[in-house]
């Protein structure tokens, strides 16, 4: 499958190119995506050079780099630095990955063009506005929801059940795969997106979890569960390598196991 690419935006214009670092023998070129909504500019891309002998490996090594000896005004998210958080997700030479676990020999191409996640609302440069899709998490419930009375210690669960559960309990909700997904650009109102769906089936399956009808219930809806069309744009983009199409479909079957 081709990777995703952003559309070409020719309204995108050049902006300032900062010189090398002056004694560099050997450097790699980033262009990044910049936005002030404090300027009154619109937006464009900024190219830096990195001097990769004072540099980390990594995609945000070179993010902390431009921030700390090039331009301070770079803003970005970033924590924990070791692929847990997801903080640092964005678009990198056309494809959405974590720039702490992306290394800058791995993309392969001369040029790193640095972008935010695609089709949301930018904050400020790479920094994308992710409340609706953390209010889509929200309304899935993702935690244990019982009916019966609390155990004296913990809920039990054998090792067979508990291993159904990989693959999904993974998830660190970097909207990497959300944000590469076709469908959830057209309807991201309505449809939850595979980052939220993933999650709904991580506690569907839960043999602790006696929710099931209520989540059903929850999803039952033209857009909110069946606007996947399994594009696998998702499965493609994914840093932990999860499958959040697979999850979708396994929803469905549950669906109609029960609407029969």
């Amino acid at each position: 499958m081709a990777e995703f690419r952003l559309p070409k935006n020719s309204r995108l214009k050049p902006g300032k190119t900062w010189p090398k670092p002056e004694g560099a023998t050997k450097t790699t070129e980033f262009r990044v995506y910049r936005w002030n909504p404090d300027d009154g500019e619109n937006p464009h891309v900024d190219t830096y050079h990195i001097d990769r002998e004072h540099c980390g490996p990594m995609i945000l090594d070179g993010l902390h780099y431009i921030k700390n000896e090039i331009d301070p005004t770079l803003t970005f998210r970033r924590s924990c630095r070791e692929g847990i958080c997801g903080s640092c997700s964005m678009n990198i030479n056309g494809a959405n990955t974590l720039a702490c676990t992306k290394g800058m020999d791995e993309v392969g191409e001369d040029v790193i063009k640095i972008y935010p996640l695609p089709h949301m609302p930018v904050i400020k440069d790479l920094v994308p506005d992710l409340s609706t899709f953390y209010q889509q998490v929200n309304l899935i419930e993702p935690y244990l929801k019982t009916d019966t009375a609390l155990p004296d210690k913990e809920w039990q669960q054998t090792p067979e059940d508990r291993e159904k559960l990989d693959g999904l309990y993974e998830c660190i909700l970097c909207a990497c795969c959300t944000t590469s997904c076709p469908s959830y650009w057209w309807n991201g109102d309505k449809y939850l997106g595979p980052a939220a769906l993933l999650q709904a089936y991580r506690w569907m399956i839960d043999s602790r979890d006696e929710g099931l009808g209520e989540r059903l219930d929850n999803l039952e809806d033209p857009f909110r569960l069946y606007r996947c069309h399994t594009i696998m744009n998702c499965a493609n983009v994914c840093p932990k390598g999860l499958n959040p199409a697979a999850a979708i479909v396994e929803i469905r079957k549950l669906m109609a196991e029960r609407n029969v």
